[in-house]
């Protein structure tokens, strides 16, 4: 399974008592999962489809515990390969559909008439537990994240802009950074960074994923600190290679030229042990010299000792 799937899952299982909380995760699931029928003298119907068992039996726990009400349920068997079975479910207006979504904050009447709640309904979100359940029956009704092992990606799916831009100020209410982009003709409401995602996931109950992520992210966390580290001192090697080949090279130059017994005494022992020592590092050369010397000075009297060479190669 995803790791999608194993959060909704796991989710799915987490009960609450409040029928606040119960309320506000049954409306974000009703939006993000529903579709509302309007059938004329015969009021609204409620059509909810999911591909996951577990959130069509949350669903129907909801209704059935706060409005004691017979659902409709069907399974529509999917023959294609790979896919999974699609669960409807329906409720008509003898069955409480528009009592259900007035409670959900969908449907709204007043003395102008009845109209729908297109956004959050805020009224059911007053309490930062109820925020929570609201934001996991939108995670539950469109929600996804990308596996860890590859990227950091969580998105909810929503189909209008203004739910877009409430859900992103909900979950931002909860100190995260989330963000909204148009793909195709959906509005998306996303969070990209790690460390964000794991609060999210806390925020909506997913403990168990939450773990697994963290695990991920310390691992790879290590693996890339392990790579910097060989990196940087792979090319530290490298550079070190490179100079000494640099440096032989032109004593040897310097040996065909005029020969080391021309240079000063400094340099003519720093280049006959440079000869003698071509793998040994700056801080061996200067503790073979006699006197001793730092790396620095070692360092020093090589760099002349190009410069010298150079100076051959110029005249030459």
């Amino acid at each position: 399974m995803s790791f999608s799937v194993n959060i909704k899952n796991e989710i799915s299982k987490h009960l609450t008592n409040n029928s606040c909380c119960q309320l506000a995760e049954l409306s974000a699931l009703i939006k993000m999962t529903g579709t509302i029928q309007i059938h004329g003298s015969k009021g609204f119907g409620i059509k909810l489809h999911t591909e996951n068992a577990s959130i069509a039996r949350r669903i129907f726990s909801l209704i059935k515990d706060n409005f004691s009400k017979n659902i409709q349920v069907s399974m529509i068997k999917n023959k294609q390969l790979n896919k999974n079975n699609s669960y409807i479910l329906q409720i008509n207006k003898e069955m409480g559909s528009e009592q259900i979504l007035k409670a959900c904050g969908i449907l709204i009447e007043n003395e102008k008439g009845i109209k729908f709640n297109y956004g959050v309904p805020h009224g059911l979100i007053k309490k930062n537990c109820c925020k929570k359940a609201y934001l996991k029956g939108a995670f539950l009704g469109g929600g996804s994240v990308s596996d860890p092992e590859k990227n950091y990606h969580l998105e909810i799916v929503a189909n209008s802009s203004e739910y877009a831009e409430g859900l992103k100020s909900l979950i931002n209410h909860f100190g995260l950074s989330a963000k909204t982009v148009i793909r195709k003709n959906s509005f998306i409401v996303y969070l990209k960074e790690g460390e964000q995602i794991v609060d999210f996931l806390n925020i909506i109950g997913a403990h168990q994923a939450l773990l697994s992520l963290e695990n991920i992210r310390i691992f790879k966390e290590m693996r890339n600190n392990v790579n910097r580290i060989v990196n940087c001192e792979t090319a530290n090697l490298s550079k070190t290679v490179n100079a000494a080949v640099r440096q032989i090279d032109s004593i040897e130059y310097i040996k065909s030229k005029i020969g080391l017994n021309k240079l000063p005494d400094g340099l003519q022992q720093i280049a006959e042990v440079r000869l003698n020592y071509q793998d040994a590092s700056l801080k061996e050369l200067g503790e073979m010299l006699s006197p001793t010397i730092g790396k620095s000075g070692v360092n020093h009297r090589l760099r002349k000792l190009e410069q010298i060479a150079e100076s051959l190669r110029g005249k030459q």
